[in-house]
């Protein structure tokens, strides 16, 4: 009764919008690039794609970008633990969910200007690189998009599209915050445009006790992008990003646990040569993402402290061409081809001498484990105008994994535009993700024979603006079925239990979106998701309900945001379930030009929830601080 209650609370709110009121970031929110490799109106392509801007990533002066993304978009949500930090390993949260599948088993692909960022060994993404003050804005398709990323991209990817400056002269801005469990946030970026050079360049700092004992987290970190326009058509650019963090893990309340702690050392570096013309456009991108992680998984107090740490080297190499053309009228042709090398290595070193510990830790096990993957692919994706009205959008991708073998990607869907101001999309789409090192080769459940998890993905959507764009929604009804998924289970022929590819399931779910800019002062928004599972699955909540206000007036900012989560399962085998409102609130006064001055309020009705199973999170928390521009 309580979850009905909250969700007709919810769907009763007016329609809010917590975008900005500025016409730059209404055009930005309709041209994408992650469903098309290209800039293209969102209106136009058969994907179901999400902009969040740089003016939502920002409103509430958050670090990281994925806590805004649970609020913002429909059927996803991220999980987590504490007031900051997200970490690795036993305990680790920072997993991004998409219609149930997870980034945590490496089925949602994070991207960094479209290209992969994920641990090598482990297949997953590392929530603690994904800062704010990278990002200009996130894109996150929502469905399959394997036949523009291949593997790991079967259940949709987010797209963290760097900071560009195309503004003349140099802007730097300041932000610093301090709040609950002595919790500092800071970061300094600057950004330069002359003539045809142009650059970005920024450092943050975050850390906190959080609100458990042992539970301590900081990262610092910062990036650089250099770019040149060599002509009107062409643009050279590269950019570096590395991040360090450092966090405890406590264990859940249960059974807490001693010395469980992380270092973890994250980094890319990329260089790009960008070409746009009028009838062409494309871009070859080189780029080498790496990893070096220290672990010590801790014990219990009764057991006795272990003398190792678990150490690990990753990096993903890679090349990535594209071209788009358009041979004849209202087409669009996109040619593409992907290498990639990924390289995995890990050991146990000493903890007190960090001399490297050759011992078998458990039968069928590859270790200490030194392995390189290759992945080589090739696509095309082909958009056509039938009609005014009519647009048909089909490609198909080849993958070719030295371990997987080949593998076929379809993918398909039209766009119908009865009316001027809305749009109609039909699409089906394959997905599939490629086993990773973990569970080929680590552990006594590892198994190298296992085949790519697959599933095909239907949907259609509905999106209209009216009010003359003021007034935006979208209703989106999808199926998903996967098969071949991977799970550990007793094989006859192995004689012990072992990761097979035996799983299959069905997912279907609903959304809505709905955007209202009311007038100059008032903007509203809302989003509700319902997913109905097969079976339970963590962190894939059946109902997520938000709701959004933005009042400006003179020197005042004021952002609320009530987000309502039901049926979250916390434990597969006994389906254990949360439900939970969350309220949070920022306010801003702009004290000069230059200088705000800006609060946040967290869980402000102090909520008992837990997202983790046995990591329960803080009530209400606050965090006060100024931004400063210059």
């Amino acid at each position: 009764m309580k979850q009905i209650l909250y969700a007709a609370a919810i769907m009763l709110w007016p329609l809010t919008l917590s975008a900005s009121t500025e016409k730059a970031d209404s055009t930005l929110r309709d041209v994408v690039v992650t469903g098309t490799r290209a800039a293209v109106p969102e209106r136009a392509i058969a994907a179901t794609v999400t902009t969040i801007t740089d003016a939502q990533l920002t409103q509430l002066e958050r670090v990281s970008v994925l806590p805004t993304l649970t609020e913002l978009v429909p059927n996803v949500f991220v999980t987590q633990r504490g007031l900051m930090g997200y970490g690795v390993s036993g305990g680790a949260a920072g997993g991004i969910n998409v219609r149930g599948m997870n980034s945590g088993t490496g089925q949602v692909m994070v991207l960094v200007d479209g290209h992969p960022q994920y641990q090598g060994i482990f297949g997953h993404s590392i929530a603690d690189a994904y800062q704010t003050m990278v990002a200009e804005r996130v894109e996150i398709v929502r469905g399959p998009a394997s036949l523009l990323y291949g593997s790991n991209a079967m259940g949709g990817v987010v797209n963290i599209i760097t900071k560009g400056h195309e503004r003349e002269g140099v802007r730097t801005a300041i932000n610093v915050g301090a709040g609950s469990y002595n919790s500092l946030q800071a970061d300094a970026h600057n950004s330069v445009r002359a003539g045809r050079f142009f650059s970005e360049v920024g450092a943050n700092y975050q850390g906190s006790d959080n609100h458990r004992d042992d539970m301590g987290f900081y990262q610092y970190g910062g990036f650089a992008k250099l770019g040149f326009d060599v002509t009107s058509h062409w643009t050279l650019w590269a950019s570096a990003n590395v991040t360090h963090f450092a966090a405890n893990n406590p264990g859940p309340v249960s059974a807490p646990l001693l010395d469980a702690r992380q270092w973890i050392n994250r980094g890319v570096v990329e260089a790009a040569a960008e070409n746009h013309y009028a009838r062409t456009s494309g871009a070859i991108n080189v780029y080498h993402n790496f990893g070096r992680h220290k672990i010590n998984d801790g014990h219990t107090a009764a057991a006795t402290p272990r003398d190792f740490l678990f150490r690990s080297e990753d990096a993903l190499t890679g090349v990535s061409l594209h071209q788009g053309f358009s041979l004849w009228q209202d087409s669009w042709i996109t040619l593409g081809f992907d290498y990639q090398n990924i390289h995995g290595e890990c050991w146990n070193a000493d903890i007190h001498t960090n001399e490297r510990l050759n011992r078998k830790m458990e039968q069928n096990m590859h270790y200490p484990l030194q392995k390189d993957l290759t992945e080589l692919a090739g696509y095309v994706d082909v958009r056509q105008d039938i009609t005014s009205w009519w647009t048909v959008q089909a490609g198909v991708r080849y993958d070719h994994h030295s371990e997987a073998g080949g593998e076929w990607v379809p993918q398909g869907g039209f766009v119908f535009r009865p009316v001027r101001t809305g749009e109609l999309k039909l699409t089906a789409g394959k997905g599939f993700r490629v086993p990773n090192l973990k569970e080929m080769y680590l552990y006594g459940v590892a198994n190298p024979d296992l085949k790519p998890e697959r599933l095909w993905n239907y949907e259609a959507a509905w999106k209209q603006r009216l009010v003359d764009g003021r007034l935006t929604y979208g209703v989106n009804v999808f199926y998903l079925k996967a098969d071949n998924l991977i799970g550990t289970t007793m094989v006859e022929s192995l004689g012990r239990a072992a990761n097979y590819n035996t799983g299959r399931t069905e997912h279907y779910g609903a959304e809505l979106e709905a955007a209202y800019q009311v007038n100059g002062h008032w903007a509203l928004s809302t989003n509700h998701s319902y997913l109905h599972t097969e079976k339970p699955l963590l962190a894939a909540p059946e109902y997520k309900g938000y709701l959004g206000a933005q009042y400006r007036a003179g020197k005042f900012d004021l952002n609320a945001g009530l987000l309502y989560v039901g049926g979250l399962c916390t434990n597969v085998e006994t389906e254990s379930k949360e439900a939970f409102p969350m309220l949070n609130v920022g306010v801003a006064y702009h004290l000069l030009p230059q200088l705000k001055l800006w609060a946040r309020g967290e869980n402000l009705l102090a909520q008992k929830y837990e997202i983790n199973e046995g990591f329960p999170m803080p009530k209400a928390t606050v965090m006060a601080g100024l931004h400063v521009e210059f």
